[in-house]
């Protein structure tokens, strides 16, 4: 270990360990000698959480660029082809469009790969360490970069007066069913449940596959029962058994479903030579799998920006990070608040005339579930109304025709104009 570096990087998940070996890689001329990078962690055994467990083709390919494709060699990673969304008996295909693959598996394996990579890069110590505080000397390295995660220590004090609430939308709950066949093999299943939140699931390992049951906020006191009466129900038979089975034998856990839109940093109320990155930065919803394929997109934009940038000059470092807010991929996140928002509430009749239109409208297949900017997004949210009943068919509907848009503005607006705030 070195007592000086270039670039000190707090939390080895995801995000932290993907940076580390991104900046191991940068050459540039305007620096003679390559980076020296220190990769903190407060525990380097391996994790064992619930999410981060499904990687979309657009994940899969910032894993490409950033050169660490092979962390998902040697983990028995499975194939995924697209979603296959499932209500009252009803199958719809959502395959990803070009024949494009993401990944799933085991969330400790993924990370210790990535950690493995890091470990390995050039001008890279990972260390096993608890950072309590940030000081002003710059005493290790400048810049800091913080990715401790949706619990992050740091968030306050980096951000200040810029930071945005936080808030909780749901829980995923989750189990492990062994052995169990999907409705369709090697593609994500989202079960939409009437009266309650969506379920995902998707395998992990040849004979695991998590299911994750969205629970609104306040958690039942009896959670299993809850699961067991209004959920499973509604769920395909040939999944009742093995879920059965697995409530019976294990723990439910549990994670926080959180929205944080991401605030631009190197601002007057920011911390100058800290930056934020991953959930400590943005917190996305898991339904569509989004946390991971934006925090790799990030890095491999922050990489770049930062091969062309002096890190020591602070003018640059700003303008650098105004760039990146900029360049920020929000599309996933507005996307799964969006879905959830749709098929998590219930009692609304004209929620309902939105849900039937986009069951519809998931049949035209995957471009829906990876569109790569926002108003691409926004015209493939409000097309099901294309699908729904609408003025066009029963003129006698235009006054709820006009009710059903407002209320996908409801859902929609609010989502984009909290992720992106350029006019």
């Amino acid at each position: 270990l070195c007592r000086q570096y270039d670039v000190l990087i707090v939390g080895a998940g995801v995000a932290g360990s993907a940076l580390a070996h991104a900046l191991s890689t940068i050459t540039s001329k305007l620096r003679a000698l390559p980076l020296r990078i220190a990769l903190l962690e407060h525990s380097l055994a391996e994790p064992d959480r619930i999410v981060g467990e499904l990687l979309q083709p657009t994940g899969v390919a910032a894993l490409q660029k950033l050169g660490l494709e092979s962390c998902l060699e040697g983990i028995d990673a499975i194939p995924e082809h697209g979603y296959c969304v499932v209500q009252s008996g009803r199958v719809i295909h959502i395959p990803y469009p070009d024949g494009r693959q993401g990944r799933s598996f085991h969330h400790s394996r993924f990370i210790m790969a990535l950690r493995e990579r890091a470990r390995w890069a050039s001008g890279v110590d990972v260390v096993e360490a608890t950072v309590n505080e940030l000081i002003e000397e710059p005493f290790f390295a400048d810049p800091i970069t913080i990715a401790d995660g949706c619990f992050s220590n740091f968030r306050n004090t980096v951000i200040g007066k810029a930071l945005r609430e936080s808030s909780m939308r749901s829980r995923f709950c989750g189990v492990i069913l062994k052995s169990t066949r999907l409705p369709i093999p090697q593609h994500s299943t989202v079960g939409l449940v009437k009266g309650h939140g969506p379920v995902l699931l998707y395998q992990i390992l040849e004979h695991d596959t998590h299911m994750l049951v969205a629970v609104k906020h306040p958690v039942p006191h009896v959670l299993k029962g809850h699961i067991f009466r209004d959920v499973v129900p509604q769920l395909p038979a040939s999944l009742h058994v093995s879920i059965h089975e697995a409530l019976d034998k294990d723990r439910i856990r549990c994670m926080p479903n959180s929205v944080l839109p991401a605030v631009e940093q190197g601002g007057k109320y920011t911390r100058e030579g800290v930056i934020l990155h991953g959930d400590a930065w943005h917190m996305h919803h898991p339904l569509t799998g989004s946390s991971m394929n934006v925090a790799l997109h990030a890095i491999v934009i922050l990489s770049k920006l930062l091969a062309k940038v002096n890190i020591r000059n602070q003018d640059q470092m700003s303008s650098l990070l105004s760039t990146w807010y900029c360049c920020f991929a929000s599309t996933i996140n507005i996307l799964s608040f969006a879905l959830y928002d749709l098929f998590g509430a219930d009692g609304l009749r004209n929620l309902a005339v939105l849900r039937t239109g986009c069951f519809k409208y998931f049949e035209h297949g995957g471009e829906y579930v990876i569109a790569t900017s926002p108003s691409l997004l926004a015209y493939h949210f409000f097309a099901p109304l294309m699908v729904s009943p609408h003025l066009w068919e029963y003129p006698g509907l235009a006054v709820r025709d006009v009710k059903v848009l407002l209320t996908a503005y409801v859902v929609f607006g609010p989502l984009l104009w909290s992720e992106i705030r350029w006019w």
